[in-house]
């Protein structure tokens, strides 16, 4: 295992050439998904004339049968060596890619195709955070985890800035066609660069009979509802992603339409706050230092419930536009904090030998929800309005740090070694 550094040496900021390589790897698929954000709808708007239900499906539906084609991947990484399957995933969803500008030249696109698409790569997707994350905990020790995954978040954020306006400027100039195939190439070389970590990985030994049983596709969920603290987090997450997002198509419409704010103006409303994401990540080391881990995950997981409720005052003009980005500001700074303490955490609290299954379940669940609150909002919208279902929205996240965990107790693993075994 190399951590960059010496023995004895206070620990610090270098993780060593393997992460270096993995970091690297992370900000060329992220920056490349950036790149062609919105590139399906536009594909199926603009190349298959899909209408409003068709559109709607490829987020919602391909997320939700995504999240369920990934359910069994989850124990079958548990028991193989993480960095193939990373390759290996990252070889998929650049091949399912690269099949939309394929048949898009030789005028054979599809939706259907459009939407299998989008299935294998929300599962692929799934299964390459949970050999990720599972992978970071064999690779660093438990001290630096923290520091990595406030990179990942870093970068997480900086490509959010980054991808969106030069993509747009890529499809104005080239086409949705073209950020499709940028997506696919930024896969590949994410292959790449996680081949060429090199190291050894030694595979992960079975307890139990080689042959994967049905009940083993629950382990991932029976671990997190059995530990006290696990528990309520995968709930809080579940519900604040699934309801921010779930308003995020009604707050489109609102300012897109009815206050007729141009594109230009809707991307910066979220581009400039997201600067604050990468100042939250930022800070997440040195708070948890300072107050703590556990304090600084139910703080910031407290503060940034306080924010989405304000979306339900938008109106036309700047002070519109202003109200959002301050919201947004508000939301992405919490989140820049919470989300890197938060993924730190969660891989503390979990026994080595199923780190690969949690992540798997936490993912499809949040995956899962998010979809399924999408679409119950979008029903709500029509019945309602979108300025309510977002006012409901903010109120219901309100609610969510009441499911943070209030009190650090043992690990399960800790607690009763047996709970741990496979």
């Amino acid at each position: 295992m190399e951590s960059g550094r010496r023995p004895g040496q206070v620990p610090g900021p270098r993780l060593g050439r393997r992460f270096g390589w993995l970091w690297a790897a992370y900000g060329t698929s992220a920056l490349g998904t950036w790149l062609a954000f919105g590139a399906f709808p536009l594909i199926a708007i603009r190349v298959l004339d899909a209408g409003p239900a068709e559109v709607a499906a490829l987020s919602s539906v391909g997320a939700a049968v995504g999240a369920a084609v990934a359910v069994p991947l989850g124990p079958w990484v548990e028991f193989r060596r993480k960095r193939p399957v990373l390759i290996g995933m990252d070889l998929a969803r650049c091949a399912a890619l690269l099949t939309v500008p394929l048949a898009f030249a030789f005028g054979a696109l599809t939706f259907p195709q459009l939407l299998l698409v989008s299935v294998v790569v929300a599962a692929a997707d799934i299964t390459f955070r949970t050999a990720s994350g599972a992978y970071l905990k064999t690779l660093l020790p438990g001290e630096d985890l923290l520091v990595a995954n406030a990179r990942f978040e870093s970068t997480a954020w900086t490509t959010t800035i980054v991808g969106p306006p030069l993509g747009g400027a890529a499809i104005g100039f080239l086409g949705p066609v073209a950020t499709v195939l940028a997506d696919a190439v930024s896969y590949l070389l994410s292959a790449l660069g996680i081949r060429a970590m090199g190291g050894a990985e030694p595979r992960p030994e079975r307890r139990q009979a080689s042959r994967m049983r049905p009940r083993d596709l629950l382990d991932g969920w029976w671990y997190i509802l059995a530990d006290a603290a696990l528990r309520p987090l995968l709930f809080n997450t579940a519900l604040f992603n699934g309801l921010v997002m779930a308003a995020e198509p009604l707050l489109a419409v609102l300012m897109l339409g009815r206050f007729g704010f141009a594109p230009w103006q809707y991307g910066l409303a979220f581009a400039v706050p997201s600067l604050a994401g990468l100042a939250g990540s930022r800070l997440a080391r040195p708070l948890v230092a300072r107050f703590g881990q556990h304090r600084i995950l139910v703080v910031s997981g407290a503060v940034r419930a306080l924010w989405p409720v304000g979306l339900a005052f938008l109106g036309p003009g700047t002070g519109g536009l202003l109200l959002v980005m301050g919201v947004e500001l508000g939301l992405i700074f919490c989140c820049g904090v919470f989300n890197p303490v938060h993924a730190t955490y969660r891989l503390e609290r979990t026994a080595p030998d199923r780190v690969a299954r949690t992540l798997s379940a936490w993912t499809v669940t949040v995956k899962a929800s998010t979809a399924l609150l999408t679409a119950v909002w979008g029903v709500l919208g029509g019945l309602l309005g979108p300025r309510t279902a977002i006012g409901l929205a903010g109120v219901l996240v309100l609610t969510t740090p009441l499911l943070l965990p209030r009190r650090t107790t043992a690990p399960l693993s800790e607690r009763d070694p047996a709970q741990s075994r496979v």
